[in-house]
């Protein structure tokens, strides 16, 4: 995906997934881990992961990750699918999942997937989700 778009929206984790992938410190490859995108017409339209949360120390704590929408499918669904998505994912491994969204929009569309605001160091939101 090419990040000048969410550069231009004050978005650095696009490019930090990137650079990240790129450098292999992080590839979404490992127990646990998933990297899902959307695409239209071959043309990736929105990204998110999601890993075992690196700030919690505990294994059973997965974070949400690099979720991304570009602008022109914005409130189509497109978002809460991904999300839905990676919360089935994360289901499969974690107890848990935290994430910190950056802006009041996205913290409303988690509020609405069940997520609920925590006043924790590095995660602003706590989905609770049990194991299958």
């Amino acid at each position: 995906m090419n990040s000048e778009p969410t550069r231009a929206e004050g978005f650095q984790f696009v490019e930090r997934l990137v650079a990240e992938w790129d450098s292999g410190v992080s590839r979404f490859d490992g127990p646990g881990e998933t990297l899902l995108g959307c695409f239209e017409s071959g043309k990736l339209i929105a990204v998110g992961g999601v890993h075992c949360d690196p700030f919690a120390g505990r294994p059973e704590i997965g974070r949400v990750r690099h979720v991304y929408v570009r602008p022109l499918f914005r409130k189509r669904g497109v978002g809460v699918a991904l999300v839905a998505a990676l919360i089935e994912a994360g289901r499969q491994h974690y107890q848990c999942l935290r994430l910190r969204p950056y802006n009041p929009a996205a913290a409303r569309i988690y509020e609405r997937l069940g997520f609920q605001p925590v006043s924790a160091e590095r995660a602003t939101h706590i989905l609770h989700i049990l194991n299958k």
